[in-house]
């Protein structure tokens, strides 16, 4: 990226001379790629705070964002329309396999889950299962996998506990995690969940979160590679990280000396990114003062991220492969299965071996006893793990049958039945200090290996091979192998899920504890002997083989050398100066280099006859220039395969001739010939070297025909391909033409149904003035006879309140006579007529109520209207009827006249 080109540049530009020629070891080639993706998850009151997060935030920020709201299923997502208000970034919602780019927003859709892989977005159908929604731990959690310390998590307003898990697994990659603050949120269950499992790095108003995701995006750990930049006093970088060290160690009795540098420097980088800090020098001074920070870095050092039933397919395989086998060697004893989870952290990998293995026992469970050891370093994952409570996001990764089964439901989530937590304890163990457990029958450590340097696995391996039964099991993550002694101390059981069975070989390992008693006490005067120092029973048997060994190969074998394919001389054997010698110039190792003249091309033939045979080769009379003599040798190449590294390797071995013993004179006459016949034998050699040339450049010719033809057969399959390709650009030629159509078509769709929203926005504004303004009491009903909208008036003559929309009006209790108000209701939308009817309201008072029907604009009948006149007028009407009792005026007709003026259409 240029970005990380520039901030590179300008680091170097600042550091004294010194630093910058310094190659510390924590400043390693592990820059990052791409650039960071955001997850932001919500739920209940999330838009809101969204909104305002996206009117904060810098729309010229390198970063993707992706928006992972609590959808219905049922319904069609609005926010690619909403959320554009809000910000100038495109907004997409998210179809299979979609490219993530950066200054983009990209939104979920109904009913739905979400994956990233390889910066692509993923859709799956929603498990319908599931009782609560796990969408944004889904998301996040495939984030945390496919981007690393390259992902950052947000949890917004929602309930619930959606996104803990997630936020966890992306600080647990070294990526950066929000919260809102709970006073800003409507609903705070989310972000207290995930404040509650320690799993959050910022917590701030939603404005406050746009602010530090621009900050962040300048500092070196976002914008720049992982590594510690050099110092401009000059100290080198490895003297702070040793500092570092030092005050962990001091602090927590635990050496992350030995731990892999990158993962170090991403974990200490990633600190300095949250406390706003450039210089390692100024967060060493940090920690040196602040105990809470120092304590902080330790937690984010031990990575405590796990999962229920990580990789099903290894449970399958322990099933079919490990539990019959522990079973097996069991037998008809009493003894417990033992299983040992080192790096355990909060307990998941543990109570998941416990579950399964209860199901492969079944009913035998009762027979067989069970132990299982879970341990770690961190004092609060083993705690978490006793008490085996987890949150309701679990339900992404147990199925429901075994969640029912061994799982009970609590108010913070779901805990381990106590069946499953009896076999399991859990305990804090540093396993390169403490003493190891032993008479496992399994060991799985699937966590806590990769961190590791090769000198930590090498001292760990032999542990594990001590803790193990003689047919016991170990078990190691997918991304992980064994080094050094490992290839000698276990064999391969299931090479796809990384399972290895313990050999039957002395475990090389020196515990630093004492073997035996305390000493005991000598009284008197007598001065006590010197004790006799334990020999290293472990240790002694593999020296005095090794040391055997080595005598036994200086003395009595000939001399050879072990070349890989490339010619290099990995080891020798014996003394070889008499047919290798280093050559002038630049020091090589080339096998081809070193030989003495009239060697070479023999050696490069045999080879050569060797890779195409795959046998052994032998090559006699071979004369060549050995200090200053001609002398005589035998060559055999033979080939093998290295057993760990599946590496095609020669034995090159080198036996020189020596001649038949003659007698004294014939001996003598031949010394003194040697000068006459010197040229005879060096034309001889000659010749010989000038017949090794030419079989040696036949080879050359052979593989260079064969080479041609397979790249002309390359060439012919290249040219189709490229005929393909052709096609395949010009298809993808007219679909862009036609997207570009449609895009345009979508252009004036949008601008329409903007003009329209923005016409249907002002009527429902003049409506609402409408019939605030108006001084009369109106109820709208629909065909239903529901409640939709009614005026301020309505209140007090009908006795609605604004929890009676949408509830029928013969369910109301209201203020006027209703009896026949239904009916009066149907008659009117049934004959398409208004009506005026004259009702009485609790008080006794008569009103003039008139119904009219409610037309749409394609006059259609959709409901009624109701409305009341002016009770004062009917109160008036009422006095005079009562004072002309019993005499007909002339205008006795008309309320006639009205009611017949009434009935309209």
């Amino acid at each position: 990226m240029t970005a990380s080109k520039g901030s590179r540049r300008g680091n170097q530009k600042k550091a004294s001379a010194n630093a910058a020629n310094y190659q510390p070891r924590y400043s390693g080639d592990s820059g990052k790629s791409g650039f960071p993706v955001v997850g932001i998850g919500a739920s209940a009151g999330g838009l809101e705070a969204f909104t305002s997060l996206l009117k904060a935030l810098p729309s010229d920020l390198d970063m993707a964002f992706v928006f992972v709201p609590h959808l219905d299923p049922s319904r069609e997502s609005a926010f690619t329309q909403i959320l554009p208000r809000s910000t100038s970034m495109p907004v997409v919602e998210v179809t299979d396999g979609m490219a993530v780019e950066p200054k983009h927003l990209y939104v979920i859709p109904p009913n739905r889950d979400l994956t990233i892989r390889d910066f692509r977005l993923r859709l799956d159908h929603r498990d319908e299962r599931r009782s609560v929604s796990t969408t944004i731990d889904i998301f996040f959690r495939s984030l945390a996998t496919d981007q690393g310390s390259n992902a950052i998590g947000v949890i917004l307003s929602g309930t619930g506990s959606d996104g803990t898990q997630g936020l966890t697994a992306i600080k647990g990659e070294g990526g950066i995690t929000f919260a809102q603050d709970t006073a800003s949120a409507k609903y705070d269950g989310m972000p207290a969940s995930a404040m509650a499992a320690d799993c959050v790095d910022f917590v701030l108003p939603p404005d406050a979160i746009s602010a530090e995701l621009a900050r962040i995006s300048r500092h070196a750990y976002i914008a720049g590679p992982h590594l510690l930049p050099a110092e401009e006093d000059g100290k080198g970088i490895d003297l702070h990280m040793a500092e570092v060290f030092r005050l962990l160690r001091r602090a927590f009795n635990v050496d992350f000396s030995e731990y892999k540098p990158p993962t170090i420097s991403r974990r200490i980088q990633r600190r300095m990114a949250l406390h706003k800090i450039d210089k390692l020098a100024d967060y060493v001074n940090l920690l040196t003062r602040d105990r809470n920070e120092l304590r902080s870095l330790y937690q984010d050092l031990l990575i405590n991220v796990t999962s229920f039933f990580r990789n099903p397919e290894t449970f399958d395989a322990l099933k079919r492969i490990v539990y019959p086998a522990m079973l097996k060697a069991r037998g008809s004893s009493p003894g417990p299965i033992r299983i040992w989870v080192p790096g355990c952290s909060t307990g998941e990998e543990t109570y998941s071996l416990a579950i399964s293995l209860v199901e492969y026992l079944g009913d035998e469970r009762a027979e067989v006893p069970v132990q299982i050891f879970g341990t770690d370093l961190s004092e609060t994952a083993i705690q978490r793990a006793r008490s085996g409570i987890y949150k309701e996001s679990i339900e992404a990764d147990v199925t429901p049958v075994r969640l029912r089964r061994f799982f009970h439901k609590s108010d913070n989530g779901y805990q381990i039945s106590k069946t499953i937590r009896d076999l399991c304890i859990f305990s804090t163990q540093n396993v390169f200090s403490d003493a190891p457990f032993s008479r496992m029958d399994l060991v799985s450590c699937r966590n806590v290996m990769i961190y590791l340097s090769q000198l930590l696995q090498k001292r760990v391996i032999p542990i594990f091979h001590y803790a193990l039964n003689p047919m016991g099991f170990l078990l190691i993550g997918n991304t992980e192998g064994l080094l050094g002694t490992g290839s000698e101390l276990f064999e391969m059981a299931d090479k796809k899920h990384k399972i290895y069975r313990k050999k039957m070989v002395a475990t090389p390992v020196n515990f630093p504890m004492s073997v035996g008693g305390a000493e005991p006490q000598t009284e008197g005067l007598e001065t006590p002997a010197p004790p006799v120092k334990t020999p290293e029973i472990f240790k002694a048997p593999a020296e005095l083989q090794r040391e055997a060994d080595r005598l036994l190969l200086a003395r009595y074998t000939p001399p050879s050398v072990v070349i890989n394919d490339h010619l290099e001389i990995l080891q020798s054997r014996s003394h070889t100066g008499t047919f290798l010698e280093l050559p002038t110039g630049k020091a090589s190792l080339n096998l081809l280099k070193m030989a003495r003249s009239g060697l070479q091309f023999e050696l490069q033939g045999a080879i050569d006859e060797v890779r195409k045979t795959g046998i052994e080769v032998e090559r006699q009379n071979i004369q060549f220039d050995g200090d200053g003599l001609i002398r005589q040798a035998t060559i055999r190449v033979i080939p093998f395969m290295a057993p760990v590294q599946n590496q095609q390797n020669f034995l090159i071995v080198f036996e020189l001739q020596v001649p038949e013993s003659a007698q004294p004179q014939q001996a003598a006459r031949a010394l003194a010939k040697v000068e006459q016949s010197e040229l005879e034998k060096q034309v001889s050699l000659l010749k010989q070297e000038l017949g090794a040339t030419k079989e040696y450049l036949q080879s050359i010719i052979e593989t260079q025909e064969a080479t041609n033809e397979e790249l002309q057969s390359a060439n012919e399959e290249i040219q189709s391909g490229n005929e393909e390709l052709q096609s395949t650009n010009e298809e993808l030629q007219t679909s862009k033409e036609e997207l570009e159509s449609a895009n345009e078509e979508l252009h004036t769709v949008n601008e329409e149904m903007q003009h329209r929203n923005e016409l249907l926005a002002q009527l429902n504004n003049d409506l609402t003035n409408l019939l605030n303004s108006v001084n009369i009491a109106i109820v709208m009903v629909g065909l239903d006879l529901s409640v939709r909208r009614f005026t301020s008036q309505a209140t007090t003559m009908f006795g609605l309140v604004p929890g009676d929309v949408g509830r029928p009006i013969p369910r109301l209790k209201l203020k006027i006579d209703s009896s026949i108000l239904e009916q009066m209701m149907l008659d009117v939308i049934g004959d398409v007529q208004a009506k005026q009817f004259r009702v009485q309201d609790r008080e006794g008072k008569w009103c003039n109520l008139r119904i009219t029907p409610y037309r749409t604009l394609d006059n259609r009948i959709d409901g009624a209207v109701l409305s009341v006149l002016d009770r004062t007028a009917f109160d008036e009407a009422s006095t005079i009827e009562d004072a002309t009792d019993g005499q007909k005026p002339p205008v006795r007709k008309r309320p006639s006249a009205a009611k017949a003026r009434s009935k309209v259409k």
